[in-house]
């Protein structure tokens, strides 16, 4: 009598793997780093939300170069509504200010009253380009350098990975991130605020020297700021109010705190806090500013939280959705492969049936 007995698992329904698989993808990536450090060297770093999105786009196809090409043009079909939502951005916070003066007396005592019996009565930023500043390059000129330029690449960059690898949690990231862009816009056109070299500028401050880029001399790579020198001549100098860009590197960390182990995290945080350091020392952004962007991270994660448990009530109370929610997609799109069925069988074998007791 046959015996039942435990079925064999499904046949893999996705695209075989094929034995040169790793070496394509190890050969694919070398090429993208390769002409990624050449367009670095030669236009400069990619601080232009477009020009970066080419960059990523670009090495998703190198990770993923055995997938079909429709994999591909659906990452930039996902995408270019977020490149366009940037473009819109970063235009449309230019005409923040509305020819007004900007704010700026109250940031600088806003700091003095938090820090000013520390630094003898100077905003922060005035103690660090005292005690830190050289006309010479330091390393931590170098270090600023780079952290400031990773502002512009590193939310970008995460939703990537999340698009590659959990497209549910890509959506989730990507509602956030509009949510606290669209929140800062709004504010730079209600609050238009000038940052501390704006204010030496103008003589509400002392000396203030603006040195984001600086530390790229260091290493003869004088093009490598370019786009982003171009980007701060270009752009509006009253966006101050709140700091997107630690608003960023909060954020960022803040949505993958949960799924990394606890003994990372302070590696994790410390990354908002050099940011923090590197916006105030190179004359970017009061602490105040600092202390409302983190303040907006916090807003939109209630915001949109709450909106998101509003509407699966709200769906739950309609009844289950059909299989085209888009949210319910994990990954990218691929071929359906057939569910996971009862174990066939041939036409030689019996029917498994339960044992006799």
């Amino acid at each position: 009598m046959a015996v039942a007995t435990d079925p064999k698992p499904p046949a893999p329904t996705g695209p075989p793997e094929t034995p040169d698989g790793g070496r394509r993808r190890v050969v694919a990536m070398v090429v993208w780093a390769v002409a990624f450090v050449a367009g670095w060297l030669v236009i400069g770093l990619p601080t232009d939300p477009a020009y970066a999105f080419l960059w990523i786009w670009a090495g998703t196809i190198a990770w993923n170069s055995h997938r079909p090409w429709r994999s591909h043009l659906s990452f930039a079909r996902d995408w270019v509504p977020v490149v366009l939502l940037l473009f819109v951005y970063n235009l449309s916070r230019g005409f923040a200010d509305n020819g007004a003066v900007p704010h700026a007396m109250e940031l600088i005592v806003a700091d003095r009253f938090m820090f000013g019996w520390a630094t003898g009565g100077e905003v922060p930023t005035v103690w660090l380009q005292e005690h830190l500043y050289r006309p010479e390059v330091r390393w931590w000129d170098v270090a600023v350098s780079w952290v400031y330029f990773s502002h512009f690449v590193v939310a970008l960059a995460a939703a990537a990975v999340l698009w590659m690898r959990n497209r549910r949690r890509w959506a989730a990231f990507m509602r956030r991130w509009g949510f606290l862009c669209a929140t800062g816009l709004v504010t730079y056109f209600l609050y238009p605020a000038a940052p501390p070299w704006w204010a030496a500028q103008n003589g509400l401050l002392t000396e203030v020297a603006r040195i984001s880029t600086r530390g790229w001399k260091a290493f003869g790579m004088h093009g490598a700021g370019n786009l982003l020198n171009a980007g701060q001549i270009a752009s509006n100098p009253v966006a101050a109010m709140p700091s997107l860009h630690t608003a960023f590197a909060l954020f960022v960390v803040v949505f993958f705190l949960r799924s990394v182990r606890r003994r990372w995290w302070p590696l994790l945080l410390a990354y908002p806090l050099a940011m923090t350091f590197t916006l105030v020392y190179s004359g970017e952004h009061y602490v105040i500013d600092v202390l409302v962007g983190w303040a907006y991270v916090g807003m939109t994660f209630l915001a949109v939280g709450l909106a998101e448990r509003w509407w699966a009530a709200r769906r739950a109370r309609r009844g289950p959705t059909g299989p085209g929610d888009p949210d319910d997609e994990a990954g990218p799109a691929e071929p359906a492969g057939p569910l996971p069925s009862a174990p066939a069988t041939t036409a030689g074998d019996p029917p498994a049936v339960p044992a006799a007791r």
